[in-house]
């Protein structure tokens, strides 16, 4: 199968009741973990590359560990999407390059500025047979060249999802119901503590996410920065001399929850790094003689095609649907 776009994917997630896992990649150990997860599970996926990952690695090497899965797991659907376009170049660049689908992401431009960029993106994007996903609302937090600061994150505001639609064109909408970037996802202050003094994060403003639904029946929504940072691999992280204190995601029944109505995606990355890197440190700390990664990396690969089903299974119930 060659890749494909995610049209028809949101289409069957959405009148499933499911969403579709979109996966940040950046080496070869973690496009084989995706995909061989999935594949195993029988669920499409998403593959996505960010502007940091292509400048980490190359467009062209990327694109190329996508086929050569793609060549091992012949029936997987895989779309290749750019995360976090933050220019008309830059998603130009990913469709003349072989991306199925790109996200323009200029929420944090006034409104009118983030339709017309958005719209001359869809332009071009369908004219090549590719889609695109535009962002309303801010999320707060960090991934790779994406930094928004505490207190200028926005909440989607329902009542501009219809015009935004209809002048861009878009083909998804990622939204801000109270997700963030990275793995420090919200500040203490702002959680409580159960009787055990774990932070409990505030939840996802499930209300905005139901007027947008009613506002736009039918159309797949998208949720960013929905790692849920397992607390089992922030304490192997620090176990073995890891740094990461309050480290805290989004808790996976509300992502459950927000699958099972208009998102059709949910992005995931920091998870995959945290347990990645936890198992390495875990490793490299009970080896200290050792130094092939070749040793070091089999681990962690297998980490994130574990986190991976995972997600597939408890997160985004999308297991079995091809």
């Amino acid at each position: 199968m060659a890749l494909v776009t995610t049209k028809e994917m949101f289409a069957k997630a959405y009148d499933g009741g499911y969403a579709i896992g979109a996966f940040n990649v950046n080496n070869m150990e973690i496009v084989q973990g995706i995909t061989e997860a999935a594949s195993e599970l029988r669920s499409p996926v998403i593959l996505q590359v960010s502007k940091g990952a292509r400048a980490y690695a190359n467009h062209t090497y990327l694109v190329k560990l996508v086929e050569a899965a793609i060549t091992e797991n012949p029936d997987l659907p895989v779309a290749l999407h750019l995360d976090h376009g933050d220019s008309f170049e830059l998603c130009k660049s990913c469709i003349d390059g072989g991306f199925t689908s790109v996200m323009i992401d200029m929420s944090s431009k006034p409104f009118e500025e983030n339709i017309e960029v958005t719209r001359q993106v869809v332009e071009y994007a369908h004219a090549h047979g590719v889609v695109v996903e535009a962002e309303l609302g801010t999320l707060e937090g960090v991934e790779d060249e994406v930094v928004v600061e505490a207190g200028q994150a926005s909440y989607t505001r329902p009542e501009e999802v219809e015009e935004f639609v209809s002048r861009t064109g878009c083909d998804s909408l990622a939204i801000a119901i109270g997700t963030s970037h990275g793995a420090y996802k919200f500040r203490p202050e702002q959680c409580t503590r159960n009787e055990d003094g774990i932070l409990v994060p505030p939840p996802l403003r499930f209300d905005v996410l139901e007027e947008v639904t009613k506002r736009l029946p039918g159309f797949p929504i998208v949720l960013h920065g929905s790692s849920s940072v397992p607390q089992e691999f922030v304490e192997m992280v620090n176990a073995y001399g890891g740094n990461m204190p309050n480290a805290i995601g989004i808790p996976e029944d509300q992502l459950r929850q927000a699958a099972k109505s208009a998102v059709c995606k949910i992005n995931i990355d920091s998870d995959i790094r945290l347990a990645m890197t936890a198992n390495i440190r875990k490793y490299l700390a009970e080896h200290p003689d050792h130094f092939d990664p070749r040793q070091y990396l089999k681990p962690a690969r297998q980490a994130v095609k574990d986190m991976v089903a995972r997600k597939i299974v408890n997160v985004l119930g999308s297991d079995g649907k091809f």
